[in-house]
């Protein structure tokens, strides 16, 4: 058996169960370990799907241009996709993402545009005005606008839900992940509620970002939106992926805690993982402790790799800058 190209090698991925950091914790605590997609993220679910449903709908042509504005990761399962199916790529990025994510994407033949991360999404400068600029200057272009687009958490309702489900065997009572786009907590979360009403969906968000108090009280503050650190979650927007009712809880990890957690998801269980892993992991097991029970299982997505933060939080010079290491 052999993949006629390795854009068919996506999804799959291995749970591996936690074992020293979630010390005292009373269940099991499992990771679903995204980095085992060819392009080294739970993105390339979605970005896959994105392109294949535009080419259904004719929004996207022959030899077309897909442009988006991404963390990375999305750009990376694009770009994947891209080279299998003949089109050419323009990713837009914030200037807050690590030069890995940058020079990646370059290397699978990207162009990369980045923009000033500290102005507002309506700010023309703002990598969602330029990719919706570019998009609208580009001949024969394709915006997919991952933020809105329903084909992202459709993925995850059709691979990763149905994934976690089947390697529980349908134990799963609690389920954690990441909030940005909200394609995967919404795609997976309708899914398993659907197998079982009870399973306890858990966002996790981070300080800077509007999702967990719109959640508790239904208001838009922009109060809460400041300048954060963490690559790849939280948002100062509401996209539409973001299903607020499939979610029932939200807990915000600090830049800090979520960076030294990843370090140790490294150097204690052997996972390699991207930050936003951290503020996964770090999140899921505060709410573990109190509320996990003997016999339950937790599932926490981990999205991606620690090869795009090798300059940041795997840096000791960078970290002890921050002073998050001694």
């Amino acid at each position: 058996m052999y993949f006629n190209h390795v854009i068919e090698a996506v999804g799959h991925t291995p749970l591996v169960k936690l074992n020293k950091v979630t010390e005292g914790i009373k269940g099991t605590v499992l990771a679903k370990v995204e980095y085992f997609n060819p392009g080294n993220s739970v993105k390339d679910r979605m970005a896959i799907r994105m392109i294949e449903d535009a080419e259904k709908a004719g929004l996207l042509q022959p030899g077309g241009t897909i442009i988006e504005g991404t963390s990375g990761n999305t750009g990376m399962g694009l770009a994947l996709a891209a080279i299998a199916k003949g089109y050419k790529t323009v990713f837009v990025m914030s200037d807050k993402q690590s030069k890995e994510k940058q020079d990646i994407l370059r290397a699978v033949g990207a162009e990369v545009v980045v923009c000033p991360v500290d102005v507002a999404p309506e700010d023309p400068r703002s990598y969602y005005s330029v990719a919706r600029r570019l998009s609208q200057e580009t001949p024969n272009s394709y915006y997919p606008n991952q933020y809105d687009n329903l084909s992202n958490a459709a993925a995850h309702y059709d691979t990763t839900g149905p994934e976690i489900w089947e390697q529980t065997e349908g134990k799963i009572t609690h389920w954690a992940a990441g909030v940005g786009t909200g394609g995967t907590i919404s795609g997976v979360s309708k899914y398993l509620k659907e197998q079982n009403p009870a399973i306890v969906s858990i966002g996790l968000d981070t300080y800077g970002s509007v999702f967990k108090k719109y959640k508790e009280t239904g208001i838009f503050d922009e109060n809460e939106i400041y300048p954060y650190k963490t690559e790849g979650i939280g948002e100062d927007i509401l996209p539409k992926n973001v299903d607020f009712d499939l979610i029932d809880t939200f807990i915000k990890v600090t830049d800090e805690d979520a960076a030294v957690m990843t370090r140790r998801l490294a150097k204690e269980e052997g996972l390699f993982v991207g930050w936003s892993c951290g503020s996964a992991v770090f999140g899921a097991l505060e709410y573990a402790r109190e509320h996990l029970q003997e016999g339950d299982t937790m599932v926490i997505i981990l999205p991606d790799h620690g090869t795009r933060y090798l300059g940041k939080i795997y840096n000791d010079e960078w970290m002890r800058a921050q002073g998050w290491l001694a």
